[in-house]
């Protein structure tokens, strides 16, 4: 793809919608800058609340094995939400300040639904706000959600801001790890009946909640996201592949 250097006698959206790529803060339009920090703002802040989460969950892990998991997954979701929050700095945000000034580990009342709508001030995906409660419930939640990242990542990879898109590539892989580590917990824990029992009801509760950060079918936004080329595959195919996803896998398992 060309730099925007060459988009002198191009409109910069005409440039994005036909696969441009920006190389630096100095060449986004306002709206674009501000879609650009939207869509960081959700993955850093996603990022906190889900190792704040993983953190308090260290200590249900039956074994150092399932300990070392969840430090890994408590440490390297921090460090991704750091390398984002780079890019962000590189636009002006006070990364100090920004890192300080929501509390990642709050949680809402376990039985509360709230949709996809957002809580607290902070821009984390609706399903980072319940609480983790036991082993089981972190491991689901765990492979739950890291298959939807996956899915999410693929579209993520491609964004028109080229700083990002690397960033998100080197993400990737440590990302679909996390999501193979549930997995080897989850065989763990499903292998034994009042297991498989405590497996089952953690996926009646996680699997609506997280369906819910693939959003709306149909969203308005998209099209927006997409002629800016942040996004690429729409709401209701990225949900479609993450339902069929989650079917082989639990599958598999007999789940």
């Amino acid at each position: 793809m060309a730099d925007t250097t060459n988009t002198d006698s191009m409109n910069i959206e005409d440039y994005l919608a036909q696969g441009g790529v920006l190389t630096a803060p100095g060449n986004a339009p306002a709206r674009y800058r501000g879609e650009l920090m939207r869509l960081m703002s959700s993955f850093v802040d996603s990022e906190l609340a889900a190792s704040a989460g993983f953190a308090g969950s260290i200590n249900f892990a039956p074994g150092i094995k399932e300990r070392i998991a969840a430090s890994r997954i408590t440490l390297e979701k921090a460090d991704h939400a750091e390398r984002v929050l780079g890019i962000m700095a590189d636009f002006g945000t006070d990364a100090d300040r920004y890192q300080a000034q929501h509390d990642w580990t709050a949680r809402v009342e376990r039985n509360v639904d709230i949709g996809a709508a957002r809580q607290g001030g902070d821009m984390r995906l609706a399903v980072f706000h319940y609480p983790i409660e036991s082993w089981a419930d972190a491991v689901v939640m765990n492979v739950l959600q890291g298959l939807a990242t996956g899915i999410q990542m693929a579209d993520l990879t491609q964004v028109s801001y080229a700083p990002l898109a690397e960033v998100f590539r080197a993400i990737a892989p440590r990302e679909a790890r996390h999501a193979e580590l549930g997995f080897e917990g989850l065989q763990k824990i499903a292998s034994a009946p009042e297991g498989k029992t405590a497996v089952e009801q953690a996926l009646a509760y996680w699997k609506p909640r997280v369906a819910t950060t693939f959003g709306v079918a149909g969203s308005g936004r998209f099209d927006t996201l997409r002629k800016f080329g942040l996004r690429h595959a729409p709401n209701e195919v990225l949900s479609a592949q993450w339902r069929q996803a989650v079917a082989e896998r639990l599958g598999a398992l007999g789940l």
